[in-house]
């Protein structure tokens, strides 16, 4: 990333400009697995092996074969977590009627390597 977008990134979070950016900085990254948050605050592993995908105008995720999260980037709501090691994801979820689902993504290669 060079200086000038370094220096100008976008800090609000409900911002179309951070959504966009986030997604874009989320793409292609490869997943060791997905937990789902439930309402009683238990976390549920519900795939393995995936990657983060972004088409057009959505954010996919994609593993165990199958679409874990489909969503819009505009209604995207994303951190990632202090360790750097994943990304919390909450959006409505295409694939599953529109209801809002809440999932954290473990990345399988979360260090920066040097070049």
């Amino acid at each position: 990333m060079n200086l000038f977008k370094k220096m100008f990134k976008s800090k609000n979070p409900d911002s179309k400009r951070y959504k966009r950016e986030m997604a874009m900085h989320l793409n292609g990254k490869a997943l060791k697995c997905v937990l789902e948050k439930k309402e009683d605050g238990i976390e549920e592993v519900i795939a393995h092996d995936g990657s983060i995908i972004v088409k057009d105008d959505e954010l996919l995720v994609y593993a165990s074969l199958d679409v874990v999260l489909r969503t819009k980037i505009a209604d995207l709501s994303a951190w990632e977590l202090l360790s750097l090691e994943g990304v919390v994801i909450t959006a409505p979820d295409l694939e599953h009627d529109g209801t809002v689902r809440s999932i954290v993504a473990y990345y399988k290669y979360w260090r920066k390597l040097e070049s």
